[in-house]
């Protein structure tokens, strides 16, 4: 059961996702493939090297000769050029048939002049031939091209890794205590599978008996184990902790939110942003620069009466240092990590350019409710009468209630609850609609209700209670008493509460220089209470779900970059209109269509991750950019042999270390944004 190899679907998926990641230039290739051609080129030019009379020369040795040996760098060099060459051949006449020239028509220009030349010198033409400059530059190519597709492959190994964790096998559970194993494709909805500890949970589902913790980091980035109980949901691909739990399977196949994490994970991969446009753009200029670089080089040292072979030398340097591969490495392999780096800390990438667009926020709008507010009702103060302690008669009132389902009866059970407060045993319950409710705790006979129940009882205030009353009624809060007789023992003040992670949230999103604006259909009073505690100063109360997205055009004519952080579901005008829309509160509902990002944990922080994620990512792209197009400015010149008086002259292999180098750089480069911590 708990064997992690993903099933067929999955890995097609994942396999969509990679050939679409945006570094199209590879479609169709494969790490392995690259890796075979480097190691066979590579064992194809040492003899060219070492045979080669030039090298000979420099060196002062002598290859052992036999028959036929001063055609060995001639053979081998063609050989290279055919087996290794080859997949960078296709993939210009593919960039030449899309009118799309780029690093591939780059390197096949090189490769193909230095070629012909070469043959040309073999059939009788006066010159040095090129073979063993041939044969080192496609090895040297080839490794870079490996190289690059190890990072990209290892950067969109997170729709790999999610794909991983459903288990290919489940238990289902056919009758009583009778179980069979069936392959997870094969379940369907409202199929009881069983799941044994440590086992990986095969599809979303809820519990139907036992009780485990599980751990959901993988899905949702909460490290805590979530308890999960009779009626608690449970996500596929999350892994039981050490009770065996019977699970009524409720999504299968695409319809888990595994599967939808999988579909934005890859959507995001492959949406493009502005900085690849540039990326692109820059790549096809440089492209263009090469070639007018390439013939302007030929042309002068031709003019200048140079050595034909030195001269074509110095043209084939010139298209390899100007290949602008690593510009195309720069932006999809930071991309790619990025979004991963997002999946795995619970921040879901719809859309790239919401996560560009984020670095420039000055302004967050947090609609209220579930958002900032658990959206649920808790007492959120309890003034006691003097003798009286504030846990006892939360205790006592959470007693009365206990029979309840008002939303007030809930609210003092589940306050009751967070506390871990142990409730007295009730009896005599009784409800009066309107008035509240009535029962014996502990031979007491109690009574839980609102202003109401005072006038029935005629009850008459002390001047503490009364206070605690009115300054509740300021908060926009609901004031509910305990009464004995005609003693108010405590008042409760109910209210959605504030998260507990909403203060922090705030505090840093301020820290950052940006403002946080609360939006709200609630009252003034209850949206400045909330606006009170968290230190927000701008409040815009009793808005109506279509006049939000009003309320953001309002800021953006100010001039403000906004951010709207809603629930998206009356909030998707809202989360449109902003510059960027975050739909929280998603728990498992991954199809939430109008945010550029969907939080899958509910938790107002992640804000600020997505703000240094975007700033992160930025900072990552414009260096690799400058690390991949930078480098030219210098290599070419040299390449062209400016320099050559000073007796500086690179040597087409030298061109290809220089250019695969800086492929290299910009592939480790971004491989250093795996280390961002979001928690800062």
């Amino acid at each position: 059961m708990n064997e992690r190899h993903h099933h067929h679907q999955h890995g097609e998926d994942s396999q969509g996702a990679t050939d679409a990641s945006g570094h199209d230039k590879h479609a169709g290739h494969s790490v392995s493939m690259f890796r075979d051609k480097f190691w066979l080129s590579l064992a194809l030019t040492i003899p060219t090297v070492i045979w080669e009379p030039m090298i000979q020369d420099w060196f002062g040795y002598t290859a052992p000769p036999f028959p036929g040996s001063a055609f060995i760098p001639a053979f081998f060099g063609t050989v290279v050029f055919t087996y290794g060459g080859r997949v960078f051949l296709n993939s210009a006449i593919g960039e030449l048939k899309a009118q799309l020239p780029g690093m591939m028509t780059l390197i096949s220009l090189a490769i193909s002049v230095a070629f012909v030349y070469s043959f040309a010198v073999l059939l009788g033409f006066d010159g040095h031939p090129l073979w063993w400059e041939l044969a080192t530059l496609v090895t040297i190519m080839l490794l870079g091209h490996w190289i690059e597709m190890r990072s990209i492959s290892q950067a969109q190994g997170a729709l790999n890794e999610l794909a991983k964790l459903l288990p290919d096998l489940a238990v289902r559970v056919i009758e009583g205590d009778r179980t069979e194993e069936v392959p997870v494709s094969g379940l369907r909805t409202d199929d009881v599978v069983l799941v044994r500890p440590g086992a990986s949970i095969p599809a979303d589902g809820v519990v139907i008996s036992g009780k485990s913790a599980v751990n959901e980091s993988m899905i949702t980035g909460e490290s805590q184990l979530v308890d999960k109980t009779e009626g608690s949901e449970v996500l596929g691909g999350t892994v039981n902790g050490q009770g065996s739990l019977r699970v009524r399977v409720l999504q299968t196949g695409q319809e888990t939110a595994l599967a939808g994490i999988m579909r934005l994970v890859s959507q995001a991969q492959s949406s493009r942003s502005r900085a690849q446009a540039l990326a692109d753009r820059a790549a096809f200029l440089l492209t263009v620069v090469a070639i007018v670089a390439g013939v302007a080089t030929l042309a002068a040292w031709l003019l200048l009466g140079a050595e034909i072979d030195f001269t074509v030398t110095r043209v084939v340097t010139v298209l390899v240092i100007a290949c602008p591969h690593a510009l195309g490495l720069a932006v999809p392999l930071v991309t790619a990590i990025s979004t991963t780096l997002g999946a795995r800390n619970g921040l879901l990438i719809r859309d790239r350019r919401g996560l560009e667009e984020a670095r420039n926020l000055d302004t967050v709008v947090f609609d209220k409710t579930g958002t900032l507010t658990l959206g649920s009702h808790r007492v959120v103060e309890i003034v006691a009468a003097k003798e009286n302690d504030p846990d006892t008669v939360l205790s006592l009132a959470a007693a009365v209630e206990r029979d309840s389902e008002h939303p007030i009866a809930q609210a003092l059970l589940k306050s009751a609850e967070d506390k871990g407060l142990a409730l007295p045993r009730s009896t005599s319950f009784e409800s009066a609609a309107g008035k509240g409710v009535e029962a014996v705790v502990e031979a007491r006979r109690l009574s839980v209700g609102g202003p109401a129940l005072l006038r029935q009882r005629n009850v008459e205030l002390d001047n503490y209670i009364a206070n605690a009353t009115r300054r509740f009624g300021d908060n926009g809060q609901a004031a509910i008493y305990l009464v004995e007789g005609e003693n108010v023992l405590a008042v409760f003040a109910i209210a959605d509460q504030v998260r507990p992670e909403s203060k922090a949230a705030v505090a840093k999103l301020q820290s950052m220089a940006i403002e946080v604006v609360i939006l709200t259909g609630d009252s003034e009073a209850v949206a400045r209470s909330v606006g009170r505690e968290l230190g927000i100063d701008t409040v815009f109360a009793g808005v109506l779900p279509d006049q939000k997205s009003d309320k953001i055009k309002e800021l953006q004519a100010r001039g403000k970059r906004v951010a709207m952080v809603g629930d998206g579901v009356n909030d998707a005008p809202a989360l449109v209109t902003a510059d960027v829309g975050v739909a929280v509160g998603a728990g498992t509902d991954v199809a939430v269509e109008a945010g550029d990002v969907v939080l899958v944990r509910s938790d107002p922080r992640d804000i600020a991750r997505i703000v240094i994620l975007s700033r992160a990512t930025y900072r990552k792209m414009i260096q690799n950019l400058w690390w991949a197009a930078g480098y030219n400015i210098v290599a070419i010149p040299l390449a062209a042999g400016v320099l050559y008086w000073a007796g500086i002259v690179l040597a087409p292999a030298v061109g290809a270390v220089l250019m695969s180098a800086s492929t290299v750089i910009v592939a480790i480069n971004a491989q250093l944004l795996r280390r961002l911590d979001m928690a800062r």
